[in-house]
């Protein structure tokens, strides 16, 4: 038996991207799905999972978390998320603050999670660069890494309102978070003709990471990650994407309702939630969980986050659930969870569907996942066992990470 090579045999495989398959089989070799269907070939060397009776779906993907980069438990000494020394900080990376042995890797795997985009928080303007991970498998952070940076963290509304202007200093006001963006940008526009002229020339150039940054953004090759919940910051983000041409994503989207049918026309994804949290602030109080329903029938392409630690991340799917109750079509949250926020975010190569050719993500449900109380019983990550659950013990097993 090859360890490399494993099948997942007898459930109602559903691909998401697809149609399901009752009795379906994923084959996963060296990690990768090789074959998805009902006539798969197993090879004699293939360790069998026998999914006879449950479902079987890909890892989920949480599109906006802070798992490992603010920890769970642990005070402010576990706590990275922001740098909030300056309103840009572009340059920081994500990938340099995240602690793999975080409990909330193992929340995530309970919940079925299987891939997370890591964040810097909301207090600056401009935050950092985020990080796409598996949530469990290696001996440090680089060993889980799926893409080192996939976009550049953003903050509209009262988070940056309030920590500089508790400061006297800029920005104090949208007027002024709005301000340092554009600044930022128009700097990373003459940085960016400098360093090609220079270049052009033979010429030495002084690097700046910050501009480095920005100017991947605006030559398409990050996402640009926007933190807004009000309607009013929501046109502010649509309105500096219009100026500045960047590859916009909306994170939270509390009153995107309000605004539907214009971010649905320019094809601009919204990551919705949290949605367990109170109305803790003013712009949250319009915050339904209804609302998801309400963009996604305009035709926005949506996901879920939870923010975590702001909800549990093992929560991830429940929210799922509740939107459904609220009127979310259960395809439409299964695509929530998995193809879409893969696809927001450039990661739908590797992960997001159980499709030839991604990795061998599968989890293996009780249930039907959107119903509460269906568990993940089993979850691999590119085809090693990484989660178990024990029916009759009513205990889970996390496996214990390679190498170490």
């Amino acid at each position: 038996m090859s360890p490399s090579v494993v099948a997942v045999t007898g459930g109602r495989v559903v691909p998401v991207s697809s149609d399901p398959i009752e009795g379906g089989t994923v084959l996963v070799v060296d990690g990768r799905i090789t074959a998805v269907g009902l006539d798969v070939e197993i090879p004699a060397d293939a360790r069998v999972i026998d999914a006879t009776g449950r479902w079987v779906l890909p890892g989920f993907v949480e599109a906006h978390g802070h798992v490992g980069l603010h920890e769970e438990g642990e005070g402010a000494a576990g706590n990275d998320t922001n740098e909030m020394v300056q309103p840009n900080t572009a340059a920081v990376r994500a990938i340099d603050g995240v602690n793999i042995d975080d409990e909330g890797f193992r929340d995530a795997l309970v919940g079925g999670v299987t891939s997370v985009v890591v964040k810097p928080g909301s207090g600056n303007p401009i935050g950092g660069q985020s990080v796409a991970l598996k949530t469990w498998g290696g001996r440090t952070v680089d060993e889980q890494v799926i893409r080192a940076s996939v976009s550049v963290k953003s903050a509209l509304g009262e988070n940056p309102k309030r920590v500089y202007g508790e400061r006297k200093q800029l920005p104090s006001t949208r007027l002024g978070t709005a301000l340092i963006i554009r600044q930022a940008f128009t700097k990373a526009q003459h940085y960016r003709a400098a360093r090609d002229a220079a270049a052009a020339k033979g010429e030495p150039f002084a690097v700046d990471l910050t501009h480095e940054v920005l100017v991947r953004v605006l030559d398409g090759e990050l996402y640009w990650d926007q933190h807004t919940h009000r309607h009013d910051d929501i046109a502010t983000a649509l309105r500096l994407a219009d100026e500045f041409g960047y590859k916009l994503v909306i994170n939270h989207g509390t009153e995107a309702h309000k605004l539907a049918d214009v971010i649905a026309e320019r094809d601009v994804p919204v990551i919705f939630g949290p949605m367990f949290t109170s109305r803790s602030k003013v712009e949250l109080r319009d915050r339904s969980i209804s609302h998801l329903a309400t963009i996604a029938a305009a035709g926005v392409r949506v996901a879920i986050t939870t923010d975590h630690p702001v909800v549990p991340i093992n929560f991830l799917v429940h929210q799922a659930t509740l939107a459904v109750k609220e009127g979310l079509p259960p395809q439409t949250a299964l695509e929530a969870l998995t193809t879409n926020p893969a696809a927001f975010l450039g990661l739908d190569d590797r992960v997001g569907a159980l499709e030839v050719g991604r990795d061998g993500d599968v989890v293996i449900w009780s249930g039907d996942p959107l119903d509460v109380t269906s568990r993940a019983e089993h979850v691999l990550i590119e085809g090693r066992t990484v989660y178990t659950w024990d029916d009759e013990a009513r205990v889970g097993t996390v496996v214990e990470r390679a190498g170490r």
